[in-house]
């Protein structure tokens, strides 16, 4: 070989290496800290960075995105004597890597330990009800330490959340079955008001049909006693209007007799009074007819019988007419009595059977009760 190439090599070789440890590319979102001799000397950009050979060098090569870390599982004591274990998840970012390289040794480590010094801190001032409940605050009271302590190592915390507390598992049984216990609690309370509810509504209802039943037959009463009042009044006006007899009066109570006793509610029935005085009354009325004369027929008969005889053999024809229209009289109020009399039987016997029918162990009192009315 050459001997002047062998100089070109080494030349170009040397070139290549200066050129190479001069060069420093930095891709986006890290940063790198140069040391000149073993001292700090600059940061490095992302991007196309010049150093000096030999002389600089990259001591921590840092990324500044925001990075989680979870931290594992830390006893904590409560007020109340209770060790809880709590998980915490970090969001942390860096924002001076000087500081970040040469503030502190390990900085996660150190936002490890603060975390958990701090949580011991603040946990131990509550109680295990007030650790469940109050996360929030915890958080924020941890985020402000982290904060004040991190500021000088270049670390920016973001957000500080806990991930889990878990207690022992004889709390945790504990726990289930308070929860369980309160929500048989509402279940019951809840199953109570709607019960309540529902008898309230059901009360409400049968009140409201009740009422309107009740005025429904207050109206209907009332229209038919208008009703009846009216009809009464119709016929008192036509009675005295027409000039009605007594007698014809009497003789429309006796056929009024047999619709006392259609009421269901009779277990018996008082037969009035007036029913001799009514019968004597339309006994009366027809024989007063057979004593004030003979009716136009007979009349007519007579005058013909006169005009054929004149003789006395008329008498005898007068008084056999005469007599004979005393009998129908007779006959005729005889038959008014039996048909009342009957009336009253078949009302009485009506009346004791509904009251049979209606009150069983009575049967005795209301034939007795009947029987002596009746007499």
């Amino acid at each position: 070989m050459d001997p002047v190439v062998i100089p070109i090599l080494v030349a170009v070789i040397v070139v290549v290496f200066l050129v190479a440890a001069t060069v420093r590319i930095v891709p986006q979102a890290r940063r790198y800290n140069i040391e000149r001799f073993g001292r700090y000397r600059r940061t490095l950009q992302p991007g196309l960075n010049f150093v000096m050979p030999v002389a600089d060098r990259v001591n921590t090569k840092l990324d500044v995105r925001e990075q989680v870390y979870s931290s594992d599982p830390k006893p904590v004591i409560t007020e109340d004597n209770l060790v809880v274990n709590i998980d915490t998840v970090l969001y942390y970012q860096i924002t001076d890597p000087r500081a970040a390289a040469y503030e502190v040794a390990d900085y996660l480590q150190a936002i490890d330990q603060l975390t958990v010094t701090t949580l011991r801190n603040v946990i131990g001032s509550m109680d295990l009800e007030g650790t469940l409940t109050s996360r929030e605050e915890i958080n924020a009271r941890l985020r402000a330490v982290l904060d004040d302590a991190t500021g000088k190592w270049g670390i920016r915390v973001n957000r500080v959340e806990i991930k889990a507390i878990d207690p022992p598992n004889t709390i945790k049984e504990a726990m289930e079955k308070q929860m369980r216990a309160e929500r048989d609690k509402r279940a019951a309370i809840l199953h109570a008001e709607g019960e309540r509810q529902a008898k309230i509504l059901t009360a409400e209802g049968t009140k409201q049909k009740d009422i309107l039943e009740a005025q429904g037959t207050q109206q209907a009463m009332i229209l038919r006693a208008d009703g009846e009042a009216k009809a009464v009044e119709l016929v008192f006006k036509s009675v005295h209007r027409n000039n009605a007899d007594a007698k014809v009066l009497a003789y429309k109570y006796l056929e009024t007799l047999p619709h006392l006793a259609k009421s269901e509610n009779n277990t018996f029935w008082v037969i009035p009074g007036e029913l001799t005085e009514a019968v004597r009354a339309v006994t009366s009325a027809f024989g007063d007819q057979s004593n004030t004369g003979l009716p136009p027929s007979a009349e007519d008969d007579e005058a013909a019988a006169a005009g054929t005889s004149a003789s006395g053999e008329g008498a005898a024809p007068e008084l056999e007419a005469a007599s004979s229209l005393s009998l129908d009289a007779a006959e005729a109020a005889n038959e008014v009595a039996m048909q009342a009399a009957a009336a009253v039987s078949d009302a009485k016997a009506e009346a004791e059977a509904v009251g049979e029918a209606r009150l069983p162990g009575t049967n005795s009192r209301g034939r007795t009760s009947g029987d002596g009315d009746g007499e």
